[in-house]
């Protein structure tokens, strides 16, 4: 997997502007992290490049730690992470669909 980009300040806050309106399209269940979810991530990622991720509540520290390992392995970017729903990023491959100032 790629790592993840790299962002200023400004793109991680063009980012959360865009990431606003966005309705979570990645649900994680009680089992946590498997590799279904995983995959379905990169998936998303791959065809929206800016998604929100929904975890179960509970302890804040575990969700943190659940996005974090979510975004390593997709290889995306944690945008931000507001109660128990996360925003992450990753530029597409071939021709990104969003564009970011400074880039």
């Amino acid at each position: 997997m790629s790592p993840a980009p790299n962002l200023t300040e400004r793109q991680r806050r063009h980012l959360r502007g865009l990431a606003h309106a966005l309705k979570p399209i990645i649900l994680l269940g009680h089992a946590g992290l498997t590799e279904a979810v995983a995959l379905e991530t990169d998936r998303a990622l791959t065809d929206h490049e800016l998604i929100k991720v929904k975890a179960p509540g509970g302890d804040r520290d575990a969700r943190d730690v659940l996005f974090t390992q979510l975004a390593e392995r997709t290889g995306s970017a944690l945008i931000q992470r507001i109660g128990n729903v996360a925003a992450l990023y990753r530029p597409r491959r071939d021709v990104p669909r969003i564009v970011i100032p400074g880039e």
